[in-house]
């Protein structure tokens, strides 16, 4: 689950929710006009650069904290590469919403789907890598997604150096520290997260794309 739409303005926000578990299944069957307890805010956020072209790499549901991400972008003078992937065209959320964001404010969008039912046929990161073995100059990349293509546009960060951020998803049972159910190195993903820096996973790249936590602590391969 992620927010999804954050409008101040209008004092509103909105949260995605896939429906995964017993819990999110819940959210599914909720109505209109149910109430909901909410408790945080926790962790961390997107860092706001002042870079002037940047790339966003987002992979299924990694595009729903992506979208505000992009939207804030694009209110300034940054120049916006936004590339999406999915298994298929069904899941690509917002593509309508990013589509008409970016024909406005002159980005440049770039769609994936591994059936090809929906732009080009393949994975997300192949464009990416085009783009930057072509000598294309970003001053950030973005991204969120399955951690496997995260840690390909991770190694492509370091390689072209390119600063990065991407947003992790672990197993949070607590959600303030305590637990270890998210941890990654020396970092828990609750609190110190979700949002990372090339940086801080160059410190954990030992675990960052290789495995996570189950529920009973043991390392699961993603």
């Amino acid at each position: 689950m992620s927010l999804s739409l954050l409008n101040p303005d209008e004092n509103l926000s909105s949260i995605t929710v896939e429906r995964v578990g017993e819990a999110t299944t819940a959210l599914h069957n909720m109505k209109a006009g149910d109430t909901i307890g909410v408790r945080g805010p926790f962790g961390n956020a997107y860092t706001i650069s002042k870079a002037r072209n940047v790339m966003i790499v987002g992979g299924g549901t990694g595009l729903a904290s992506l979208t505000p991400l992009t939207e804030r972008l694009a209110k300034g003078k940054t120049n916006i590469t936004l590339l999406m992937g999915a298994k298929t065209r069904h899941d690509l959320p917002f593509l309508d919403r990013l589509n008409q964001l970016l024909s406005r404010a002159r980005g440049q969008v770039t769609a994936t789907t591994e059936d090809g039912s929906y732009g080009l046929k393949g994975l997300v990161t192949a464009p990416a890598q085009k783009m930057l073995d072509k000598g294309k100059k970003f001053d950030m990349i973005y991204a969120c997604g399955p951690e496997q293509m995260m840690y390909k546009m991770f190694l492509l960060s370091e390689k072209f150096n390119v600063r990065f951020q991407a947003s992790l998803e672990r197993f949070m049972r607590c959600a303030i520290g305590l637990c270890g159910t998210c941890v990654i190195g020396k970092y828990r993903v609750c609190r110190d997260g979700p949002v990372f820096s090339g940086r801080q996973l160059r410190e954990v790249k030992d675990e960052f794309g290789h495995f996570r936590r189950g529920f009973d602590g043991r390392k699961i391969n993603v």
